[in-house]
């Protein structure tokens, strides 16, 4: 008989697809991601003390629908910072939105990286729209 409970788990990280990742690196690290370290092909990315890994892989379908939920506490000023990070020119393929209150009670500003990766940044307004 099977045990009812799991082994333990210490950390969890998911590979999110870069078409360059030298261009999704920069991109995010403008944005205020530590790069922990940074290997061919793969980079280990922190931000408020979670951890992805950007992978030198890409398939567009896979990446216009790969998201990350980020919880806020302003939506407007990150939608301010990723304007001001956008004119650089830097990241021509990347674009935001202003912010939108969503009926699940967030207002979300979203982003898109370099190669369509979805940023929902969300303050919670902790109440229904």
């Amino acid at each position: 008989m099977a045990s009812s409970e799991s082994p333990a788990v210490s950390d969890v990280k998911v590979f999110v697809p870069t078409q360059d990742l030298t261009t999704s690196l920069a991109f995010y690290q403008a944005l205020g991601w530590q790069c922990n370290w940074q290997s061919e092909g793969l980079a280990e990315i922190e931000l408020a003390g979670v951890r992805l890994f950007l992978q030198a892989f890409y398939v567009k379908e896979w990446a216009e629908n790969f998201m990350i939920y980020l919880t806020i506490e302003d939506a407007a000023a990150w939608y301010v910072h990723v304007q001001r990070v956008l004119a650089t020119g830097a990241f021509p393929n990347a674009r935001v939105n202003p912010p939108k209150p969503e009926p699940y009670g967030a207002l979300v500003t979203y982003v898109w990286d370099p190669c369509g990766v979805l940023l929902h940044c969300a303050q919670p307004t902790n109440a229904p729209n």
